[in-house]
Parts: structure tokens; C-alpha cells; sequence
């Protein structure tokens, strides 16, 4: 003979049962109460500033002249570069710093690294952009470099 399972309502009890099992019932709190701090309130009137000013902004319009668009397309491909070689830079150091690299690989890592920091530059200067420019702004996760 097939033992039956308890039908259990929608609260958590058996039928024909008042309550609900220990399982299921939860503990009674009292009311939770927020209270702001006063950095918090900062925060958040700083938030609601920044919320703002990009309401107030006028939407970001693309400009199709295909000497900006190659030139905007050069400055994105110079900035990741720069960014993996500012990664590499710091990777190499670590490295060196742990007595991994003999001092071939360091002198040839570090000379390869500094021939790429021409190269970005020398790009970025026939296209007349700065050093300054390769930067990826993000908004609010902030800028890249």
C-alpha cells in the first residue's frame, strides 16, 4: 500500500491543520527602519546632480566625414594598444620583480615595449592626436586609462 503525501495549501500547512509547519513559518520582526547617513545622503544628491546635467546634455550626434571617421576609428585601435601595452608593462614588471625573467628577457621585453610606446605615439602623432586623447571615457564606470 502506497503511503500518501499531505496535500499542503498555498501557505505552507496541511490541509485540514491551522498552521504551517516550523519549516515553513516565518520568524515575526518588527518593522525595519532605514535611516540615511549623512554620506549617504551626499552620495545620492551627487547622483542626482550627474542625472541631470546628462538629461540636460545634448544627445552625442555622430559625424559622418570620413576623415573624422578614421581618424576616431585610429584613436579607439591606439587606445586599447596602448592599454594591453600599459597591462604588458605591468605584467613584465611583476615578473621581473619575482625573479621569473633572466635579464635577457628582461632587457628584450622592455626594449620591445618601449618600441611599441614609439610606435602608438608616432600614429597618433601623423593623425594630429595627443597622448591625452587616448583615453576611452566610459561614463560612469569612468575612464579607461
Amino acid at each position: 500500500m502506497k503511503k500518501r503525501r499531505p496535500k499542503i495549501n498555498v501557505r505552507g500547512a496541511r490541509r485540514g491543520t491551522r498552521r504551517a509547519p516550523r519549516s515553513v513559518r516565518k520568524a515575526k520582526t518588527g518593522p525595519r527602519r532605514a535611516f540615511a547617513h549623512p554620506a549617504a545622503a551626499g552620495r545620492i544628491e551627487s547622483l542626482r546632480r550627474q542625472i541631470e546635467r546628462a538629461a540636460a546634455a545634448p544627445p552625442a550626434r555622430w559625424n559622418a566625414n570620413p576623415e573624422d571617421v578614421r581618424r576616431s576609428v585610429l584613436k579607439l585601435v591606439l587606445t586599447l594598444v596602448e592599454m594591453i601595452r600599459q597591462l604588458l608593462e605591468r605584467q613584465a614588471i611583476r615578473r621581473m620583480e619575482a625573479g621569473t625573467l633572466t635579464s635577457d628577457q628582461t632587457e628584450s621585453v622592455g626594449l620591445a615595449l618601449m618600441r611599441l610606446q614609439e610606435t602608438i605615439l608616432d600614429l597618433a602623432g601623423q593623425f594630429d592626436i595627443s597622448p591625452d586623447e587616448l583615453n576611452l571615457d566610459l561614463g560612469p564606470v569612468g575612464r579607461v586609462l
